[in-house]
């Protein structure tokens, strides 16, 4: 038998540290589990002294301030699914959380993530909770995954929780993708289409101008309008170019602005495709949110402020201010729901997980709903909007090329 030293966490949050007799790590860790306690650190007592003076300590966090101090990279949302899911599999696996985030910086490489890494273990041997750890890095865990954690802690099952929090980062990086992955094509066709139509106004038509100058009014109207428009291409593509570039950069600045998002915002959700599609996104992750917090214990109050803070759609978010003062008053949460933003299914849905006691569950239901849908809405758009940018790109050009023909035909004719 082997005595260890832990720090751990009770369900109250509040930390407690002694020593425990166990054949190995694992069986002690398991033995703290069914005391209700979540490992924080757990060594053998012998490494305990070497590990804890203050020499180890100053030499430990040189090297992370300085790893944190220059560097200009950034962790990515991918970075922290990969650390949400291994740590859940190693905690599962019966391995303290500082060791578990030992075996994360140990594979990392030298990079933000890596020094992220090593602050948030430092904080924890410390003696701080993980929690505390996680909201030193605000600008990497969201109140959504703090409050996870938080709950995971109190509970006792910090590893379910982080498995919980994989599946849902997971969940949301596929909706994404599979949105962005959609329009990656429509959007090349767009670029294409204008890349095409100013190289047959700058290059192209300007060749035929000389062939036009005698015709002087004779020339058919479209005609002329396309060798104008080509001499401006032609001429001043710089300042085209220029223009196109401001506006641009106006336009996104103004769009970071309150007024800006908010007209934005409500123009998109009144268009025919984009607006069902928009909303529909918008609450199944409202949803899932607000499921994945109630099933790992967070009270519904907090749990309906970090879930609003998760909705990109401004217009949609103000819906959704009224349903924390709602539930404090003592309303259900499926009466408070307001119909210009919920649909019907959903809030019979919300209403019966309400009545069987199973409200998480009905919610991550109607998120998967609303998921399936969004894929399914984003296919069925894709399917007309790019038979349309193909006709639109041949069309500008059928029209350009019309236009020169005209021209040509009509010096023909004047010429017999």
């Amino acid at each position: 038998m082997a005595v260890f030293e832990y720090r751990a966490s009770d369900r109250q949050g509040s930390l407690h540290q002694g020593m425990e007799t166990a054949s190995d790590l694992q069986a002690a860790a398991r033995a703290l589990r069914s005391r209700g306690l979540t490992p924080i650190v757990l060594t053998p007592s012998a490494s305990i002294a070497s590990r804890s003076l203050p020499p180890a300590d100053d030499d430990e966090v040189a090297p992370k301030k300085s790893l944190l101090g220059p560097r200009t990279d950034r962790v990515t949302s991918a970075q922290v699914l990969r650390l949400t899911s291994e740590l859940g599999v190693l905690l599962h696996a019966g391995l303290p959380l500082d060791r578990a985030l030992k075996v994360q910086i140990d594979t990392a490489e030298p990079s933000a993530f890596k020094a992220m890494a090593e602050d948030i273990l430092q904080t924890i041997k410390s003696g701080r909770s993980f929690t505390m750890a996680l909201e030193q890095h605000a600008e990497v865990f969201s109140g959504f995954y703090v409050s996870m954690v938080r709950s995971g802690e109190a509970s006792g099952n910090l590893a379910g929780v982080l498995t919980d929090l994989s599946v849902y980062l997971e969940r949301s990086k596929a909706v994404r993708s599979t949105i962005v992955s959609a329009l990656v094509y429509p959007a090349i066709l767009a670029v294409v289409a204008t890349l095409s139509v100013a190289v047959m106004l700058g290059f192209v038509v300007p060749e035929f101008e000389s062939l036009f100058d005698e015709m002087g009014e004779g020339l058919p109207l479209l005609t002329s309008l396309i060798i104008d428009l080509g001499d401006i291409v032609a001429s001043w593509w710089w300042l085209l170019v220029t223009l196109a570039t401001v506006v641009t950069l106006l336009t996104r600045r103004w769009l970071r602005t309150p007024e800006g998002r908010l007209r934005v915002d409500g123009r998109l959700l009144t268009l025919p495709i984009a607006g069902s599609l928009v909303k529909k996104f918008e609450i199944s992750r409202f949803a899932r949110t607000l499921g994945t917090l109630l099933s790992n214990g967070v009270a519904i109050l907090k749990a309906v402020d970090i879930a609003r803070g998760t909705v990109g759609n401004v217009v949609i978010s103000e819906h959704l201010e009224g349903l924390e003062p709602a539930v404090k008053r003592g309303e259900r949460l499926s009466k408070a729901m307001q119909p210009e933003v919920f649909s019907p299914m959903a809030v019979q849905m919300v209403l019966v997980g309400e009545e069987s006691g199973r409200l998480d569950a009905m919610l991550l239901e109607l998120a998967q709903v609303y998921e399936a849908e969004v894929e399914a809405d984003v296919k069925r758009a894709l399917t007309l909007l790019e038979p349309a940018l193909i006709l639109g790109m041949g069309g500008l050009i059928a029209v350009i090329i019309m236009g020169i023909l005209m021209g040509i035909l009509s010096v023909n004719s004047m010429a017999f």
